[in-house]
């Protein structure tokens, strides 16, 4: 019996899975380096930091193309560890983020941490059939000859057959198998 929630179907679901693995990853490497209240998620903003100094929260979100939200979220996580400061911008509506004498401590891991997952991922990379690299180059490539949007937009306007990984080859969801 096929389940009902198009979610369980979802293309995105393995993906999703297999990143936070990769995350915990990252995660295991701190606690068997004794890296303490850090989470994988802070790398990014503590590297871009360390390299261009104090930033407004809106600024260090566009640094590091993620969302404002996203970016306000992991700096409020970062200052309850003591990693980074903030206070007032130039205006009343901005934060300025600034390391901490501990955050600029963990710099050097966190930067010897990223060149080896880089690493280990183009290890893994190499070891695919179809590289992830080569996978997203080909991706952005159909996309840019017809948007995501657009595709949406068709199978809303005109639904055809079910989508989904199940509609080609078994998956699973909590009821296991679906075909």
């Amino acid at each position: 019996m096929t389940n009902a929630d198009p979610t369980y179907d979802s293309y995105w679901r393995p993906l999703r899975a297999v990143q936070q693995e990769m995350e915990e990853s990252i995660a295991q490497v701190y606690a068997e380096r004794e890296v303490v209240g850090v989470r994988p998620r802070f790398a990014y903003p503590l590297i871009r930091l360390a390299h261009t100094g104090p930033l407004t929260i809106r600024d260090l979100a566009e640094s590091l193309e993620m969302t404002h939200s996203a970016v306000s979220q992991t700096v409020t996580a970062m200052r309850r560890e003591g990693l980074v400061d903030t206070s007032p911008g130039p205006d009343a509506r901005t934060r300025v983020v600034v390391l901490t004498a501990k955050g600029r401590g963990l710099v050097p891991f966190l930067e010897a941490e990223w060149r080896a997952t880089e690493g280990a991922a183009a290890e893994l990379d190499a070891e695919l059939a179809v590289g992830l690299a080569e996978f997203v180059a080909a991706l952005r490539e159909r996309l840019a000859e017809r948007s995501f949007t657009e595709r949406i937009a068709a199978r809303l306007d005109h639904p055809g057959p079910r989508a989904g990984r199940d509609a080609t080859a078994g998956s699973s969801g909590p009821e296991g198998p679906t075909t």
